[in-house]
């Protein structure tokens, strides 16, 4: 019993670092739409098209940590209801 709540345990900590990396990339990705307006301004249209594709890339990668964070919790739900 101990090994699986030091299992479940790690599951949940993964879980939290991984959500925290999804707000992180929340906050890039409005760093970088700030980036693509201050460009536009500028008139310097290609460098707001590649701002434009990293905030795209970002959220992109948010979106996949905000996933991979539900299925762990999940797993662990389903770890707790079997043990």
């Amino acid at each position: 019993m101990v090994n699986i709540e030091t299992q479940i345990f790690n599951l949940k900590f993964t879980s939290k670092q991984i959500a925290r990396m999804s707000t992180k990339c929340t906050k890039q990705e409005r760093d970088e739409l700030l980036k693509v307006k201050k460009a536009m301004e500028k008139g310097d249209m290609d460098s707001a098209r590649i701002y434009g594709q990293n905030a795209i890339r970002i959220r992109n990668t948010g979106n996949n940590y905000l996933k991979l964070s539900s299925r762990i919790d999940a797993r662990i739900h389903l770890t707790r209801s079997t043990a």
